[in-house]
């Protein structure tokens, strides 16, 4: 007897897309031609940037503003321009070197430097390599480069604040003559508002010559990109007429966030694919509207440190255990066990009421006060924000965090 193993059936795959011309454009990666409401901005940069233009030494620019403003694509725009442009100049050729500082040390940021202007084969590793060594390969690139003007674009630019040394040297590398045949500027990218502050005094007089804000976008201007960006991504006449003006309403109730508008109308439109419809309407994006708030609460748990990581994974447990409102002395007992579990460092009281204030400011706990009488003072007993299933989908994607699971039980650890 012999098995039929393939039948004859219908494709699981088509190319027949009735919701989408070009998915693409919603995407994150995309840079479009005209930059809707950022004109100031893009002036601000250009004006920025004539120094360069002229032959001049860089001016060193600070971009700052909230996820989703427009900072990266901006910044990604007037490099596209610039790199055009100099085509046509006389005696100056500019150089762009650009990475995302997310997660990385001062050092390694160095070290993805300096591979940036080698071949694969040619990589250093992110040890072994002393920083004064790791420094002097960079600056040997940059004298050998054939270009007047090298520009270095670090992204997230504030992972960089607890050891700035290398904000210190780029800047300073004319000066203070590590390299003297290429002029060397930087841009660093945030959206940590009180980055400088955490500078030392050497990198703020040198870093932050220049700074260009981006403030959240409005409906009115997220009207204007999601009407910009769904001309191209979405097959005529499949958008119901309100579902542009009803994303950009929401969205700018909430973060003001060009990344987030887009993301909510693709997703509109891939649970309208999905169901096989025909038209996107507004109960899609309300769907997509949910489907992104879980996973942008989800993104900011997954970027708090290890510490605050564990203070409200404790207040999960302990909740999931029966315990719906928990005091500090509660919370620091059970804290305690799972930094022993998962060997980091527990900190005092005072310090994990510090962060519970700070998780409870981003909506991730809820607080209620207690008056303990005459006499007695205030008690906060504390309980989650949030969905559980949240905090732990979230966790899994942190190494040092992923075995521990918000159905453990208190009793696993007494």
């Amino acid at each position: 007897m012999v098995l039929e193993l393939h039948s004859p059936a219908v494709p699981t795959f088509t190319q027949d897309d009735r919701i989408f011309r070009d998915e693409n454009v919603l995407q994150d990666d995309y840079t479009p031609k005209d930059l809707p409401a950022r004109e100031d901005e893009l002036e601000a940069y250009t004006n920025s940037l004539q120094p360069v233009v002229n032959g001049a030494s860089p001016r060193n620019i600070f971009v700052y503003g909230e996820t989703g403003t427009g900072k990266t694509v901006a910044t990604n725009r007037i490099i596209d321009d610039l790199n055009r442009d100099q085509k046509n100049f006389e005696d100056v050729e500019i150089k762009f070197v650009k990475i995302n500082c997310k997660d990385l040390t001062s050092y390694q940021a160095g070290v993805h430097l300096v591979n940036e202007f080698r071949e694969p084969s040619n990589h250093i590793n992110s040890t072994g390599h002393s920083r004064a060594d790791v420094n002097n390969k960079l600056w040997t690139h940059l004298e050998e480069i054939d270009a007047t003007h090298v520009l270095f674009v670090l992204d997230e630019i504030d992972s960089l604040s607890e050891d700035d040394d290398l904000l210190y040297q780029i800047p300073r590398a004319n000066a203070n003559a590590k390299v003297e045949g290429t002029k060397v500027g930087l841009i660093g990218i945030s959206n940590n508002f009180t980055f400088r502050q955490n500078l030392s005094a050497r990198v703020q007089s040198s870093l932050c010559e220049d700074e260009i804000h981006f403030a959240p976008y409005d409906a009115n201007q997220l009207t204007a990109i999601l009407k910009q960006r769904s001309e191209k991504a979405f097959s005529d006449g499949v958008l119901e007429e309100g579902v542009v003006p009803l994303t950009a309403g929401l969205v700018a109730q909430d973060t003001g966030s060009a990344r987030n508008a887009l993301d909510i109308l693709y997703r509109a439109g891939t649970i309208a694919r999905n169901e096989n419809n025909d038209v996107v309407t507004e109960n899609h994006v309300r769907q997509a509207m949910d489907a992104v708030e879980n996973g942008l609460i989800k993104d900011e748990i997954r970027a708090l440190p290890t510490q605050a990581q564990l203070v409200i994974y404790t207040v999960a447990v302990l909740n999931q255990s029966g315990q719906n409102q928990v005091t500090k002395k509660e919370i620091h007992r059970l804290y305690k066990k799972f930094c022993k579990r998962t060997g980091v460092n527990a900190k005092s009281q005072r310090t994990i009421h510090n962060k519970l204030s700070k998780l409870q400011l981003k909506g991730f706990l809820n607080v209620t006060e207690e008056n303990k009488g005459r006499g007695g003072g205030k008690r906060y007993k504390y309980e989650l924000g949030v969905d559980a299933d949240l905090i732990n989908d979230a966790l899994q994607d942190t190494p040092r965090l992923r075995d521990l699971s918000t159905n453990s039980t208190i009793s696993q650890f007494s």
